[in-house]
Order: C-alpha cells, then sequence, then structure tokens
C-alpha cells in the first residue's frame, strides 16, 4: 500500500513509518521541521528513514494547503495524521501556534483524504479533560477540555467526523495515552528525567508527584496503529455495546493505552534504577490543564485487535535510557 504519514519526522510518526516500511510499504513523509524542540533530532530521524528506497520525503507546512496537496499526488491508499503541534503546557505560551496546526493543518489533510481507502488521525487522553471517572472509555463525553491543546484535538475529531459523514471516508480517531520510548521529544517528562539526572540536576515534579499517568510504550503504540490501519470502520456495523462508531458516519475513536496508569514518583524511581543513581526533586503543584490522572480503558482496542499495550514501564524506561546515553554520549 501506499501511505502517507503525516508528521513523519516526529517521535510517532517516525516509528510508525520504520514499521510501515519494513513492513513493504511505500510511505511519504511529510513535515515541517518546526523549532518547537530541537530540529536535530527531527533531521537524525528523517535520515533514518531516508534509507529506506520506498520513503518519499517532503519538508513543509501543513498549512500550506498547495503543497500538500501537489505532495499528495497521486492519492494515497491510506492516510496517517500524526502532525500537531503538541503539548500540553506550551498552548499556555504559544495558542496561535495550536490554531494553524491543528486546525487548518487537520482541515488540509481532510481535504486531500477523500477518496482514501482509511483515514487515520491522532487525538489524545488530553480530550477527557474534566471527566473523574476513569478508566476513560471512548464513549464517554468530552465537553469539558481544560487547555486550547485538548481544544484544537477534540475539534479535529469533530471536523473529521463531518468529513467521514459527508464524504463516507472511513476514519479512525485514535486517542493516546503518555507515548515514551526511545527518539522521544525532549519536552516529555522522561526525556527532562533523564538528562537532569545524568548531569546530577534535579527535576521538576508537579502534583507533587501526586499524579499518575497510563503511560504507552511507543512499540505498542505502533502496533495497536498497525492492525487497526487495516480495520477501516464500517457504518451501521458496531463490534459492541462499547464501540464509539458512529451511528451517521463510518467513523470512530479507539484509546491507545493499557489501562495500568502508574504514579508519578514510582516513574521516577524507575528512571533512577534504570540509571543507576538517585535524582534530586523539587515538588511543585500541578500546572494549569494539567489533570490528575489518566487511565485509558482498552476494551475496545481489545475487541478489535485483540492487542493491548503490554510492555512494562521498567522495560521500556530502561529501552529509552539506553537510547539516550548511546544518543548523547558525546
Amino acid at each position: 500500500m501506499r501511505i502517507l504519514v503525516t508528521g513523519a519526522a516526529g517521535f510517532i510518526g517516525f516509528h510508525l513509518s520504520q514499521r510501515l516500511l519494513a513492513d513493504g510499504h511505500e510511505v511519504d513523509g511529510y513535515d515541517g521541521m518546526t523549532p518547537y524542540y530541537d530540529v536535530r533530532l527531527k533531521a537524525a530521524r528523517w535520515a533514518e528513514l531516508g534509507r529506506f528506497p520506498r520513503f518519499r520525503g517532503h519538508v513543509a507546512m501543513l498549512e500550506d494547503a498547495d503543497a500538500l496537496a501537489a505532495f499528495a499526488e497521486p492519492k494515497p491508499d491510506i492516510v496517517v495524521h500524526l502532525a500537531a503541534q503538541a503539548g500540553v503546557r506550551y498552548s499556555l505560551e504559544n495558542p496561535r501556534a495550536y490554531i494553524d496546526a491543528n486546525l487548518v493543518g487537520t482541515f488540509n489533510v481532510l481535504e486531500l483524504s477523500r477518496g482514501a481507502r482509511h483515514l487515520l488521525l491522532a487525538s489524545t487522553s488530553s480530550v477527557y479533560g474534566a471527566n473523574a471517572a476513569t478508566p476513560f472509555r471512548e464513549i464517554d463525553r468530552t465537553d469539558h477540555p481544560l487547555t486550547l491543546y485538548a481544544a484544537t484535538k477534540k475539534a479535529g475529531e469533530d471536523m473529521a467526523h463531518a468529513y467521514a459523514h459527508l464524504w463516507k471516508t472511513p476514519t479512525t480517531a485514535f486517542r493516546f495515552f503518555t507515548v515514551y520510548g526511545p527518539w522521544g521529544r525532549p519536552d516529555m517528562a522522561l526525556f527532562k528525567f533523564v538528562a537532569a539526572g545524568l548531569k546530577g540536576e534535579p527535576i521538576d515534579v508537579y502534583g507533587e508527584g501526586r499524579m499518575s499517568r497510563d503511560f504507552t510504550y511507543i512499540d505498542d503504540l505502533v502496533e495497536a496503529v498497525r492492525r487497526l490501519i487495516d480495520l477501516p470502520p464500517e457504518e451501521g456495523a458496531p463490534s459492541g455495546p462499547l464501540d464509539s462508531l458512529s451511528p451517521a458516519a463510518p467513523y470512530r475513536v479507539v484509546n491507545i493505552g493499557g489501562g495500568r496508569p502508574v504514579g508519578l514518583l514510582a516513574f521516577v524511581e524507575a528512571v533512577e534504577r534504570s540509571l543507576g543513581r538517585p535524582i534530586a526533586r523539587r515538588l511543585l503543584p500541578m500546572q494549569k490543564g494539567d489533570v490528575p490522572a489518566t487511565c485509558a480503558s482498552p476494551d475496545l482496542l481489545r475487541a478489535l485487535t485483540g492487542y493491548v499495550p503490554e510492555t512494562e514501564m521498567e522495560t521500556g524506561v530502561r529501552a529509552f535510557v539506553d537510547w539516550y546515553r548511546a544518543a548523547y554520549s558525546a
């Protein structure tokens, strides 16, 4: 198959593109290479993808509709839309970047995806917002986002539903839960904790360490997405009572998380064990937009694919530390 992956130089897009290329597919990678974090890391990922003869890459902004449409010719069989302005906290500093990338950019992707065999787009556990009951289920209401980031991702889901209804493009939106692993983003907690720990510097622990997150190892996430690619939604064919399949479109949302939340302090302790040294901590209040806990219901993912993320946190953290030491030892 010919698969268009937006955000192919990003953390998740890179790993997914590698998997698709290894499976023998043609991958058209599209990325804006924005300086939200160190562009050298994005360039290194891009270079790794360039080793595959079936990879075709193009650097341009998602908001550039003409560039995106020209690159997506001939039309791909599958579109996996991962490009976005990420980061909950950065949305407090630069909100316009989220409007441009996550709304305008997503609109451009929806336009070019008409007639695709399957459109898949990344959403986030942040859309559950103020929901207090866990585990989060796909059929739960998501009407109370707490950050502009979450609001733009929820808007992307709603835009995609409208397009699925109007143009009958089978569409799956997956909600990611705290993805981590090798080649991860420098703005994420694990990257910051390891970098500080190796330098002997203290780390900031928000919520005074009383928060918990449903951490998802990158290889598990890629496996789940790879299986979902082959399962385009069919309108009127729900898999069961917990299916989020729309009654008006070939559209569903799927959590990608294992449903096994870990306390933030336990996560820090796992980093310490992998580094073989203690890390000093500054316990700070929760930041604006944070929630005390996330936990995915994996039931729909299991029902659809027969798969649930399973990598133990200790194993995943150790893999990241090994990659970090190799990548930044110089």
